[in-house]
C-alpha cells in the first residue's frame, strides 16, 4: 500500500509540473503573458517552487514545504506578469516571520522527540533528528521503535538504531533530505522497506543478510520521504 501511495505521489508531481510548464507556454501563445519561458523556467523561484511542491505532495513536512512554496511563488509572480510589483525590501521579513512560524509549529508537534543535539544514547520510541550545514552520530534505544522524522539541509547524521526493537505493526521513519542526507544502521533482521522519491538524489537498502537469516515480516520499518540533491542509505549491524 505505501508503495502504490508512493508511486502516486510521484506521477501527481510529475504531472503538476508538466501542467504549470504546459500551462505557462498555452498562455504566451494566447497572448495572456509575453515573456521568455526559459527566463521563468531555469530560474532560482521556479527551482524553490518545485522543491517546495515536492515536499509538500511526498513528505509529512507540510509546514516547510509550504513555506518555500510561497517564497518561490512570492518571487515568480514579477517574472511571469512583470507589471506586478511590490517592494523587495517586504520579502526578507516576509521569510523570516514564516521561518519563525514553521520553528513554532514545529516545536509544539507531539508526535517525536527532538535528537538534534549530539548524544551517546537516547531512550525514546520515536526520532525527529535536524542536521542543518551539520551533523553527528545519534545513537538511540528502544524495546518499541516507532519511527519518526529525520530532516538534513545542508547536512547529515549517523543514525545508530542497531540497539532497538521495532514495535509491531508498521513504523514509519519519514525523511526530508535536501542538500544533504543520513545513513541510518539498522539490525540485519528488520524488515525495511524503501518509499523514498529521490530528485537528483538517492536513497538506497545496503543490508546485508544471509539468505536463510529469519525476518520477522510483523514488524516492518518504512522509510518514505523526497531526496533532492542529496540521498541516504540503511545498512545492517
Amino acid at each position: 500500500m505505501e508503495e502504490n501511495r508512493s508511486s502516486l505521489n510521484t506521477r501527481i508531481t510529475l504531472g503538476i509540473i508538466l501542467i504549470i510548464i504546459g500551462g505557462l507556454f498555452l498562455f504566451r501563445s494566447l497572448g495572456f503573458i509575453s515573456l521568455h519561458i526559459p527566463h521563468i523556467i531555469f530560474s532560482w523561484p521556479f527551482v524553490l517552487f518545485i522543491i517546495g511542491l515536492l515536499i509538500v505532495i511526498n513528505s509529512q513536512k507540510k509546514t516547510f514545504g509550504s513555506i518555500l512554496l510561497i517564497i518561490g511563488t512570492i518571487f515568480l509572480i514579477p517574472r511571469i506578469f512583470p507589471f506586478i510589483y511590490y517592494d523587495s525590501g517586504l520579502i526578507f521579513p516576509l521569510i523570516i516571520i514564516a521561518l519563525g512560524i514553521y520553528v513554532i509549529v514545529r516545536h509544539r508537534s507531539p508526535r517525536a522527540t527532538n535528537i538534534s543535539e549530539p548524544s551517546t544514547g537516547l531512550n525514546i520510541d520515536r526520532i525527529d533528528d535536524v542536521a542543518i550545514f551539520g551533523g553527528g552520530t545519534k545513537v538511540i534505544n528502544s524495546d518499541n521503535f516507532k519511527g519518526g522524522n529525520i530532516t538534513a539541509i545542508f547536512g547529515g547524521s549517523e543514525i545508530l538504531l542497531n540497539n532497538c526493537k521495532l514495535a509491531e505493526g508498521e513504523n514509519v521513519l519519514d525523511i526530508l533530505f535536501l542538500f544533504g542526507g543520513s545513513e541510518i544502521i539498522v539490525p540485519n533482521d528488520w524488515n525495511v522497506i524503501i518509499n523514498v522519491t529521490p530528485i537528483f538524489g538517492g536513497f538506497s537498502n545496503k543490508i546485508r543478510r544471509s539468505p536463510n537469516a529469519p525476518i520477522d515480516t510483523s514488524r516492518t520499518l518504512i522509510v518514505k520521504g523526497i531526496a533532492i540533491f542529496g540521498g541516504g542509505e540503511v545498512k545492517g549491524h
